[in-house]
């Protein structure tokens, strides 16, 4: 029997209030690992988007993407206030993933 995948939508930042950085995933541990080790060519790895700020589960792919592209459409202080509620002090995610 196959396991059942997660899937997360997520935000980084560079800094707190910084460059920010929307992705979806289905395996967050292995994907900030990419991020933080700059193992893939793009926006994080040239500007340094490696803090896990915020993330959010879904059971279904679609679910995901969907969430995501409408996370993307809202602006930059939308974003920001999403953080802020529910991590204030834009702590690093990473180490809570297990």
């Amino acid at each position: 029997m196959r396991p059942e995948r997660i899937y997360c939508v997520y935000l980084l930042a560079s800094a707190p209030n910084g460059t920010l950085y929307i992705g979806v995933t289905n395996d967050l541990a292995r994907r900030m690992f990419e991020h933080r080790e700059s193992l893939i060519e793009g926006f994080t790895k040239k500007y340094g988007v490696t803090h896990l700020v915020y993330f959010e589960t879904f059971p279904t792919a679609a679910d995901a993407i969907h969430r995501e592209k409408r996370i993307k459409k809202y602006p930059r202080a939308w974003k920001i206030n999403l953080i802020l509620s529910r991590n204030p002090g834009w702590c690093d995610l990473t180490e809570t993933l297990g």
